[in-house]
């Protein structure tokens, strides 16, 4: 191990190091075994305080959540897989200021470091790495002479670029220009950074800044106080301590015995390796439905939510015929104030397992759910990636583990008029100050 990736290491298990007028200062993390470690700081002192002045960023390495680790462990099975790019995009319909528009995604890029880091290995473990001068990836396209059918595939084949994340960032920005008052904005990110309230918090930024920094003003925003790292840290304590002892035992006695593979019908054999391959199907369910759906939850004293995660596991039931049924769900993770402006990946899954046994009625299996979800949210903390390490169960190269059915209802957090960009419905339109 060379002095750089030791100095990395040490920083990584909290080592703070300054060069101070010319002398190495440090400080150690609580509770370290700081002999070993003082003892070549004080060996290669000059050279570490040489390092320090010439590559400024070598020390702005963090570990990453448990979450982040297993998605760069799927990205490095499948490099060129664009499964777990994240994409929003939206069409503009007046004049863009480029200049502007490319200076506000940089501003972005400083507030926010994940923006700007990469994710190498550090003696085989994954980091992430914060870069001080990271060029933004902003392109401007001109499409003006592309046909409807032309701009929508080079729109999708932008987004399904796959990412280089040991030496590239994570992000990159595309601004389709088809005339002076017709743009498409595409911004693409992998999910290792962050989720659909990433972007929320993004698009928020990126309304204050866009004209302020065309007009010349300065924008007001709030200064980053938490980023991805503190998440990180507060997980790495929370597992450390009894509430994480307390949150495996849960899990562990919940996810217990032989766990049950879905076995959905299917129209053709199953591939032996699981494929990325699908589709989606959208229906709309009537504003009546909505509200009789609303009024069974309340009458049973219980949620929208959890009425529909138990009509989901019911339908599963009926097209499997087995009465031991698991459906992942994500949760958050933002519950505490000091993440609710993280940019990152904080999303963790949580398992709903019900049992469908001696054909209970909709309201008696309802009430077993609402327990379910109750005791799920409560130790949402805990790393799903951790349980499946934990547990160990048979692994099958076809089929995810745990798991193989999801259900997600969403509630988007940000304001109205981010809510409408969220709304893929064509025709609605936002005004944002020019």
């Amino acid at each position: 191990m060379n002095i750089s990736e030791f100095l990395q290491k040490i920083a990584i298990q909290g080592w703070k190091l300054w060069n101070e007028n010319g002398r190495l200062r440090y400080r150690a993390p609580n509770h370290a075994d700081s002999s070993s470690v003082l003892e070549k700081l004080k060996a290669h002192k000059t050279e570490i305080l040489q390092l320090l002045q010439e590559q400024p960023e070598l020390l702005e390495v963090y570990p990453l959540s448990h979450g982040q680790k297993a998605l760069w462990l799927i990205w490095q099975l499948a490099p060129e897989s664009a499964a777990y790019n994240l994409a929003f995009n939206c069409r503009i319909s007046s004049d863009v200021d480029v200049a502007t528009l490319k200076k506000v995604f940089h501003t972005l890029s400083d507030r926010h470091p994940i923006l700007r880091s990469t994710f190498p290995k550090l003696s085989g473990e994954p980091i992430q790495q914060v870069h001080h001068q990271q060029k933004f990836d902003f392109q401007q396209i001109q499409a003006e002479n592309w046909d409807a059918q032309q701009l929508k595939q080079q729109v999708i084949t932008a987004y399904q670029v796959p990412f280089d994340l040991e030496n590239n960032p994570a992000i990159r920005v595309r601004l389709f220009t088809v005339s002076e008052k017709e743009h498409i904005l595409l911004i693409v990110l992998h999910h290792l950074i962050g989720e659909g309230w990433s972007i929320g918090i993004l698009l928020e930024e990126l309304k204050v800044l866009y004209p302020a920094l065309k007009t010349g003003q300065e924008a007001s925003l709030p200064p980053v106080v938490y980023g991805h790292e503190t998440f990180v840290q507060w997980q790495k304590t929370m597992l450390e301590s009894s509430e994480g002892e307390k949150l495996w035992n849960y899990w562990q006695q919940q996810l217990a015995g032989n766990l049950p593979v879905l076995d959905l019908p299917t129209d053709k054999p199953r591939p032996p390796i699981q494929t990325y391959n699908g589709a989606s199907y959208a229906l709309n369910i009537s504003e009546n439905l909505t509200q009789q759906l609303k009024a069974l939850a309340q009458s049973q004293g219980t949620t929208l939510y959890t009425v529909l995660l138990a009509a989901f596991q019911v339908l599963l039931h009926r097209y499997t015929s087995q009465e031991d049924i698991l459906v992942g769900s994500p949760t958050a993770s933002r519950h505490r104030p000091e993440f609710t402006q993280i940019i990152g990946y904080l999303v963790n899954p949580v398992v709903m397992r019900a049992n469908l046994s001696g054909n209970p009625s909709f309201k008696e299996f309802l009430n077993q759910v609402r327990s379910t979800v109750l005791a799920a949210i409560e130790h949402q903390d805990y790393p799903f990636p951790l349980i499946v390490e934990r547990l160990q169960p048979q692994r099958d190269l076809s089929r995810s583990p745990i798991f193989q059915a999801c259900f997600v209802l969403q509630k988007l957090q940000q304001t109205p008029d981010v809510l409408k960009l969220y709304s893929h419905q064509v025709g609605r339109a936002i005004e944002w100050g020019g």
